[in-house]
């Protein structure tokens, strides 16, 4: 779905490194929401290391953090060294 999404954002005008780098970003956060997103996780789920309700609730806490201080802070500092240049090079097809 990457490839997929990175076309459609990019056809819409978004600068085509900013776009992936943004789509790599966000789907790091799959890794800690769910007890079966990254490799480590089934052994900490399965050995009972951390219950499946509080592994869904921290998830949800700390995706909401990243995103928030990603999209927050991360977005200040890529304007800042120029990665994300909002000069409006982008041609609306509408």
């Amino acid at each position: 779905m990457f490839t997929a999404f990175l076309s459609v954002a990019s056809a819409l005008g978004t600068p085509p490194y900013f776009g992936a780098m943004v789509l790599a970003f966000l789907s790091n956060l799959m890794g800690g929401l769910t007890h079966y997103g990254i490799g480590s996780a089934p052994v900490f789920y399965g050995a009972n290391y951390v219950p499946l309700a509080q592994w869904w609730d921290y998830g949800f806490i700390i995706s909401v953090v990243n995103i928030i201080i990603w999209l927050g802070v991360g977005g200040i500092w890529w304007k800042a060294i120029g990665l994300w240049l909002l000069n409006s090079s982008f041609d609306s097809p509408y």
